[in-house]
C-alpha cells in the first residue's frame, strides 16, 4: 500500500494494488473516487479536497510519499 498526499492540488491518493492493471472509476461519494480492478476489487483511492476530509498531519506516522 502507498498513500501520496499532493499539496498543491490537495490529493490523497492511496493505491491498494500497484499492478492492478486497467482500472474502473466508481465516484464513492462527492470528491471521493474508488478504482475498481478486476473482479471489483478495490485497488486506489482518490480523495480530493483532501484536507477537509482528513487530518493530513495524522498521516505522518505512515509511511508515505509527499510530492510537492
Amino acid at each position: 500500500m502507498t498513500v501520496t498526499y499532493h499539496r498543491n492540488t490537495d490529493l490523497l491518493y492511496i493505491c491498494l494494488d500497484e499492478h492492478a492493471g486497467q482500472v474502473i472509476n466508481q465516484d464513492l461519494a462527492e470528491d471521493v473516487h474508488l478504482e475498481l480492478g478486476e473482479a471489483g476489487r478495490i485497488v486506489g483511492i482518490e480523495i480530493l479536497g483532501a484536507s477537509k476530509r482528513v487530518d493530513v498531519a495524522t498521516l505522518v506516522s505512515l509511511t508515505y510519499a509527499e510530492v510537492a
